[in-house]
């Protein structure tokens, strides 16, 4: 009759064994990074690019062949579909590099910034794209998330736009018609405090300091309960066309 305790305490001997060769399955023990960082490309006419922190690349767009496409996060996009990234806290060069086979990693924009532990941020590809020169710029805001609400929505605006002036966001509920500013006037590559509104439909609109008309609209836009949104301005301030590309615009994108 076979002994079966002593042949499983062979078998477990010999996979602790080979557990313990070069091809050994490692335990991590680094802690999950403490910071967060997404990214935006806002940057009128700029390349489809990936994104780096340092030396290592933090966003890309893989293909349906599985080998990273040429695409990158292009103009108006979010990298990593929206979400943020983990990082570790310290001091950073963020870079923005081409994506496509022309250029391939060119770095076309640069920004430096602090990331501290426990906290979001955001960069920015902002303003117009130098195409001679294949340079864009850059910021970078923190994202202080509010604490979680299910009541309520909060929303902050961001203004990306470089021949803008100073914009106030303004929300108008479609169902009962009020219309409040959400926060103050933000100046280029400035951010607004995250301000809590009631979940619903709304009209949104940026207007310069004076003005009752806006500057910028979007209709339509829903804020759900527990949701926090940054709403970025970006685009060319002087494009009438409704239709254009590089007009100003109205983006909705969701923190949290």
């Amino acid at each position: 009759m076979t002994n079966k305790p002593v042949f499983l305490a062979v078998l477990l001997g010999a996979i602790a064994l080979s557990a313990c060769g070069d091809n050994a399955v490692q335990v991590i023990t680094k802690p999950a990074p403490s910071a967060r960082v997404k990214f935006f490309n806002f940057g009128v006419n700029a390349p489809g690019v990936n994104f780096y922190a340092n030396a290592a690349k933090i966003t890309a767009v893989s293909s349906t062949t599985g080998i990273e496409s040429t695409t990158g996060t292009i103009y108006g996009g979010v990298g990593s579909g929206g979400y943020y990234a983990g990082i570790d806290p310290g001091q950073y060069t963020f870079t923005g590099k081409i994506a496509a086979a022309v250029d391939k990693d060119l770095t076309v924009s640069t920004v430096t910034s602090t990331i501290a532990s426990g906290k979001a941020y955001s960069v920015f590809l902002s303003g117009f794209y130098d195409a001679a020169g294949k340079t864009v710029e850059g910021f970078v805001v923190e994202d202080p998330l509010p604490a979680m609400d299910y009541n309520v929505a909060y929303v902050r605006f961001v203004n990306a736009i470089s021949n803008s002036n100073a914009m106030t966001l303004y929300a108008k509920n479609t169902t009962t018609l009020a219309e409040v500013p959400l926060g103050a006037a933000v100046a280029y590559k400035g951010a607004g405090a995250f301000v809590s509104v009631p979940v619903a439909v709304y009209d949104l609109g940026a207007r310069v300091a004076g003005a009752s008309a806006n500057t910028i609209s979007r209709t339509a836009v829903s804020f759900v309960a527990g949701r926090v949104y940054t709403v970025g301005a970006r685009g060319d301030i002087t494009i009438t066309s409704t239709t254009a590309t590089n007009r100003s615009f109205l983006d909705n994108t969701a923190n949290r």
